[in-house]
């Protein structure tokens, strides 16, 4: 029984591949279903992202075994996913998880949405009934390995995103966005992550500007905000105290001109702006202005490289202690083994006195005498506890493994020389 690590990453797949073998998250009660049935998984959990699909198993599962439960039950061929999936087993199995939750794996190193994700699919596989002692036990480490990671170390502090870096701009700016107003121009990708980000930080108020207000509604809605469309945004603009913008427009969507207006009716309060845009969003011009402090894509490119560097020196730490928790959770995988060992062997020497001493009563039963039945007890009980050990140790002296002799020895207490 191992336990393995198997799947496919934003490392090893491209997105057409990685789509089509992503679990819904109302198909992995059933997928988790079919592995500890179907496949022989003794436990199970799956943690499917955009970026990443994988499983994890407490199984006899064998690489090819989970390749093929993958292939047939996304019902795919095998050899459209055997290039790009990975498997480890063990104490590997276990680095690697612990790597994918402290965000060591991830496009973004440090980012720390996957480990919201990994407790999801925790969870979800938790209901599932598909998690035991061992698995259980790995997931839980996990987290408190995580949460030590990101206390101990600095690699969630820097920013090394667009996104990351403009909110923290804006925090080093205003502070507590408890009271402050963030109005978002666009509706793409990097603007949904500041809306997440601001939001995450206790931002009170969104507002969505963007040409499609279908789009900028989708959005808004995500995070309670208004919607509005781009012709709108001098009407609005006097409420933001952050505005960020990244629209594919050819041409400025915000001059100076609408910029001094608002500053009229907030009485000089300054505006934090973050153009991210090529071209630019913002007028240049706007930066002459008192009271705004504008930041275009390229004044973040050095907080972006500083946070990198930082985030790479974190994750050095963070290693180290991943490597030492991997060896606390594997002496646990072992002193289990140990102790089901015990178990078994206790439960075996039970079996065997107490077949014995059905076997004696019988006897008795059948006339023999007391004296007779406790020699034939002793008889059989020396010769069924001693069969086995003498077999082996017989075969290790004949093979020559002198390794397994001594073990032998040891175990029977027969390394010294037994007293006439």
């Amino acid at each position: 029984m191992s336990l393995i690590a198997f799947g496919l990453n934003h490392k090893t797949a491209p997105v057409d591949v990685r789509e089509r073998i992503a679990f819904g998250i109302d198909r992995l009660p059933s997928a988790l279903n079919d592995l500890i049935h179907g496949c022989g998984a003794k436990e199970a959990a799956i943690v499917s992202t955009c970026n990443r699909t994988e499983i994890y198993t407490h199984s006899e599962c064998v690489r090819e075994n989970l390749i093929e439960w993958l292939a047939t039950f996304h019902q795919l061929p095998v050899e459209s996913i055997a290039p790009y999936v990975y498997a480890h087993k063990d104490a590997l199995a276990i680095r690697h998880l612990m790597r994918v939750a402290c965000g060591l794996d991830s496009m973004v190193l440090g980012e720390p949405q996957i480990l919201g994700q990994i407790k999801d699919a925790f969870t979800i596989a938790q209901d599932a009934q598909a998690l035991g002692p061992v698995l259980g036990r790995l997931f839980q480490h996990t987290f408190s390995v995580a949460k030590q990671v990101r206390t101990d170390t600095q690699i969630g502090a820097s920013p090394v995103s667009v996104a990351f870096a403009a909110v923290n701009l804006a925090k080093q700016i205003f502070g507590d966005f408890s009271q402050k107003t963030a109005l978002l121009i666009g509706a793409g990708e990097t603007i949904e992550l500041c809306a997440r980000h601001l939001r995450g930080n206790g931002l009170r108020q969104v507002i969505v500007a963007n040409r499609s207000i279908d789009r900028a509604h989708h959005l808004a809605e995500q995070f309670g905000g208004l919607a509005i469309g781009l012709a709108e945004i001098p009407t609005h603009l006097h409420k933001a105290d952050i505005v960020i913008s990244s629209t594919a427009s050819p041409v400025p969507v915000l001059g100076k001109g609408a910029v001094e207006q608002a500053l009229k009716q907030r009485k000089r309060r300054p505006i934090f702006m973050v153009d991210i845009a090529v071209p630019r969003d913002i007028e240049p011009q706007v930066a002459e202005l008192q009271d705004v402090y504008l930041y275009t894509v390229d004044d973040l490119k050095s907080v972006i490289d500083e946070g990198q560097k930082s985030r790479v020196a974190a994750a050095e730490q963070a290693e180290e202690i991943i490597n030492l928790q991997v060896g606390h959770f594997l002496e646990w995988v072992q002193l289990q083994t140990g102790a089901e060992l015990i178990k078994s062997y206790r439960h075996q020497a039970e079996v065997t006195r107490d077949d014995v001493l059905f076997r004696a009563k019988a006897l008795m039963a059948a006339g023999k005498t007391p004296e007779e039945a406790m020699d034939f007890i002793a008889h059989t009980l020396t010769n069924r506890l001693i069969h086995r050990p003498t077999i082996v140790l017989r075969e290790a002296c004949a093979s020559g493994d002198l390794a397994l002799v001594h073990s032998v020895q040891n175990v029977l207490g027969l390394a010294e020389k037994p007293e006439r």
